[in-house]
């Protein structure tokens, strides 16, 4: 006859089982755990962590792509955020970078994203077969839309090219959006988004192979629009989603 302790370890067992496979293998015990004590189980991180490593579930492993730093000559621009990533409220600060993600007919493709530092939502992206300026002003016209920001919100990113071309400077001013720049050499300054892109490699990107730039297209739109932004837990947020919590701060507002 089965313990009271072996009959609640296959009921936690059983229920983690279906957590894991909706996030696609992306939990790991923390917020498994996080989820199953929101619905009524008793168990530790440490109970949980150990019937995940007796069943042999594991989050995805993390795979690291490192492109090859520029040596072009970079003139240093003012960094109105200095890492202060504090916020109040949704659009007060916004950060942006350029990530790599190669396909096997198109080669390499490239993902531009906006994201808030308060909800830790992509409030914008696009995607391209070129890293050009206009990669980077489409995701922000596309953050713009979709957020309404009013006056005064910052934006940071790096010193990249398309960044620091006057196109985007043009379309910053005329949103009334202050341009905030990273200094040389410190990844620091942008680590926010710099993770978001991090955590896509991790759960989504080096979990396949990509046959050409649609595939990677519709990919990334799922991650980001039906996953990452509307049903991914974060820490840094009360374990709320990001889209949870800026329809809270919206209520607030109205």
């Amino acid at each position: 006859m089965k313990s009271s302790c072996a009959i609640e370890n296959e009921a936690i067992l059983a229920r983690l089982k279906i957590i894991h496979e909706e996030s696609k293998g992306r939990y790991g015990a923390p917020k498994i755990h996080h989820i199953l004590t929101q619905e009524g189980f008793t168990a530790s991180l440490n109970r949980v962590q150990r019937i995940m490593k007796e069943a042999g579930i594991r989050s995805t492993i993390v795979k690291k792509y490192r492109p090859t730093s520029s040596s072009a000559q970079v003139e240093e621009r003012e960094n109105l955020l200095e890492q202060d990533f504090e916020t109040t409220t949704i659009n007060e600060k916004w950060v942006a970078d350029i990530t790599y993600i190669h396909t096997l007919r198109d080669g390499w493709c490239y993902l531009a994203s906006v994201l808030d530092l308060h909800t830790k939502k992509i409030v914008g992206y696009s995607f391209s077969k070129s890293m050009t300026t206009p990669l980077v002003l489409g995701a922000l016209a596309n953050a713009i839309d979709v957020q309404q920001p009013d006056e005064g919100l910052i934006l940071h990113t790096d010193l990249g090219s398309q960044y620091t071309s006057e196109d985007f400077e043009v379309a910053l001013k005329e949103a009334k959006i202050q341009q905030s720049f990273s200094r040389k050499g410190c990844p620091y300054d942008n680590a926010c988004v710099e993770s978001f892109h991090a955590t896509l490699k991790k759960e989504e990107v080096y979990q396949t192979s990509y046959i050409d730039f649609e595939t990677v297209r519709l990919a990334l739109f799922n991650y980001i629009e039906s996953w990452y932004n509307r049903r991914r837990i974060h820490v840094a947020i009360h374990y709320l989603t990001p889209q949870q919590l800026e329809d809270f701060c919206r209520k607030e507002v109205a």
